[in-house]
């Protein structure tokens, strides 16, 4: 079954942190350049992008330097550790796959996307 899965999501404090994990089975994450998206109430917004050629990376200005975009290809798996988190982090975060990356407004878009996870909630609240 072809698919993405997420995890480490949980409720932390303000300046907490968290790593979110995004796993490949049936096909080869390396492969693929991968996003992690933020649902925000009127859209998804792209925080972090990886590409898997040159391992160029992208983050949205609103985590800059507080998050880290990572990727164990051995593990089929790309990370997002989140530092210093604050309230506005708070939604369901997911990770995509496909070829292309660009960014709009600082925030990356995913072109010809293969596949969505299903989201894994993160909520920062004291």
């Amino acid at each position: 079954q072809l698919q993405l899965v997420e995890s480490g999501g949980g409720l932390v404090q303000p300046g907490g942190s968290l790593r979110l994990s995004c796993a490949a089975s049936g096909f080869t994450l390396g492969d693929y350049d991968i996003g992690w998206f933020r649902q925000a109430p009127e859209e998804r917004e792209g925080v972090s992008c990886i590409s898997s050629s040159s391992g160029m990376t992208t983050y949205a200005d609103s985590v800059k330097g507080r998050f880290t975009i990572s990727r164990d290809n051995a593990k089929n798996t790309v990370y997002l550790q989140m530092n210093s988190l604050k309230p506005e982090d708070t939604g369901v975060y997911y990770c995509a796959a496909g070829k292309g990356i660009r960014t709009v407004r600082t925030m990356c878009i995913i072109n010809n996307l293969y596949r969505w996870g299903q989201g894994t909630q993160v909520t920062v609240s004291s």
